[in-house]
Order: C-alpha cells, then sequence, then structure tokens
C-alpha cells in the first residue's frame, strides 16, 4: 500500500508490504517525518491508504501521540464511554475503567475533567482506553512518553500481556531500549519505504544478552502458576515448595509484577540471571554452569 497527502503530494509511504500475525511484537524505527505516524494511523484504520489496501481487520486500538485530552467528559467517564463503544457492558466498562485507572496510577483522578488533566496523566488515560476491551491489534505511538516511571512499566507489562493472549502489538518509540530485544520483528521506515531489520537477542542491564532470568516464588497453598504470565515462563518445581520460573530477561520485570500483583500474590524468594548452559553436557539434563 502507499499513502500521501494531496493529489499531487509526495509519498509518504509506497510499496509498503507488511504481515502482522497474532501473538508478535513488532517495532517501527525511523527519523522524525519519515512515515512511522503515517503508517501506524494506516494500520489502525485511522487513515485509508492512497493506494492498496489493508485487509484482515481485527479488533483493533489505538494510542496516537497526542491525546485530544479536551473532552466533556471525567477520565472514568471517558473510559467507561469508550469501552462501552468497544462493546463492553455498562458494569463490564466501568470495572474495566477503574482497574486501569488504578494500574497507571491515576485512580484519583478518575473524576477529574479530562481538561484539567496533567499531561501525563491525560497519556495514562490515553493508553488505558486501548487496553480495555483487551484488542487483537494494539498499536502504540510514542506511548510512553510522559507516563512516569511506575506507568511505563505497567504499561510495559501490558505490551506482554496482550502479545501472550495472542494479540499483535506494533509501536514506535523514541527510546531505543523501549521492550529491548522483545520484538519479533523491528521494521525501519526510510524514505517511505518500509525494511525490515533484524530484531537482535534480548539485552538488559541485568546480564549477557540473550540469557534467560531464573525467579523462584513461593504461592499461596495449593495454587497452580497462574496463567497468560507474561513471556510465557518455563515453570519447575523447587526445593521447599517453591516454584522456579524462567523467561527471557526481557521479560523479566512484567513477570515479577504479575506475580507480586496475583490474587493472592506470590512471594518472591530470589531473582537471577541464568547461566548458560554448557555444551558439553546432554541438553535434556538440564544441568547449567
Amino acid at each position: 500500500m502507499g499513502r500521501r497527502y494531496g493529489l499531487g503530494g509526495p509519498w509518504v509511504l509506497r510499496g509498503v508490504d507488511l504481515d502482522l500475525r497474532p501473538g508478535t511484537l513488532v517495532r517501527v524505527q525511523g527519523t522524525n517525518g519519515s512515515g512511522k505516524s503515517t503508517l501506524l494511523r494506516l494500520l489502525a484504520g485511522i487513515d485509508a491508504p492512497t493506494e492498496g489496501r489493508v485487509t484482515g481487520r481485527p479488533r483493533t486500538a489505538y494510542v496516537p501521540e497526542r491525546f485530544p485530552a479536551a473532552l466533556p467528559f471525567s477520565a472514568a467517564g471517558y473510559l467507561t464511554h469508550l469501552g462501552r463503544i468497544q462493546g463492553l457492558g455498562p458494569r463490564e466498562a466501568a470495572a474495566g475503567a477503574a482497574e486501569w485507572l488504578e494500574r497507571f496510577g491515576a485512580a484519583a483522578h478518575a473524576r477529574t475533567p479530562l481538561g484539567e488533566l496533567s499531561k501525563g496523566t491525560s497519556q495514562k488515560v490515553a493508553v488505558a482506553q486501548a487496553l480495555l476491551a483487551g484488542p487483537e491489534l494494539l498499536v502504540l505511538d510514542e506511548a510512553w512518553t510522559g507516563l512516569d516511571t511506575a506507568a511505563r512499566e505497567q504499561l510495559d507489562l501490558a505490551v506482554a500481556e496482550r502479545v501472550t493472549a495472542g494479540a499483535a502489538v506494533v509501536y514506535v518509540d523514541h527510546d531505543p531500549r523501549r521492550l529491548a530485544g522483545a520484538a519479533d520483528a523491528v521494521f525501519s521506515v526510510r524514505e517511505g519505504r518500509l525494511e525490515e531489520r533484524p530484531a537482535g537477542p534480548p539485552s538488559r542491564g541485568g546480564g549477557p544478552p540473550g540469557r534467560p532470568a531464573r525467579i523462584v516464588a513461593v504461592g499461596p497453598p495449593g495454587a497452580p502458576v497462574p496463567r497468560g504470565l507474561p513471556g510465557d515462563p518455563e515453570h519447575s518445581a523447587g526445593e521447599d515448595g517453591s516454584t522456579v520460573l524462567t523467561v527471557a530477561d526481557v521479560y523479566s520485570d512484567a513477570l515479577l509484577r504479575a506475580l507480586l500483583t496475583a490474587r493472592p500474590p506470590w512471594h518472591i524468594r530470589q531473582v537471577a540471571v541464568a547461566a548458560a548452559t554448557t555444551a558439553a553436557r546432554p541438553a535434556e539434563s538440564g544441568t547449567t554452569t
């Protein structure tokens, strides 16, 4: 597909051929003005292509680069209204609004008019509206900008939750470390064309690139390991009733938060970067060094 503005205007994008599959995380990068936001608006269905087409439209949610906060709603009222539009019942929409405001640390502003919210709180509402109904395609255009540290971590966790649930997530962010190594595909927009780049291994300050994180946790008596955990961790029985969960390091923070906020919560005994498996030992033995 391609997109240009005006009958004789220059092409912003052309020859774009992209297949988004369920359960994948896709990063889009490029310089300012390269067409990243145009691509995301096309994917979200906000704009229509000038040539070509977008097919197979799933349930889609979109966080724009700029949120129009001057709307005649309170924060909770706006989210409830959007939830109803997205197909939720009145109680489900209201409960979802309260849950996401709580998760992003904005519960105290539930009744505040949108026009009176700070930029950071407005952004929390913008992100919350996209997550309310569990979209099958989540499109994030600089969605982390303006969020505080705790809210950014919650958004990281929410992205991991959506991918684990089988959704496709496409995002743009100015920070090259954002979800570094977690993306299944990375595309660059350059001179109106879309070019695929190597996704690269997970990299994080906690250990060597690509090594998994090992989390030893203890759940409530008799409780199974929660379903849908970020990163789809492997788990095995540990000592003294503990459970050992192993996940790609980039998902470790999200996994920890999911365990700590589970109901009832899990107790974390140890977090470490797992050692690499030695080539001299059989892989099925599970022995590490």
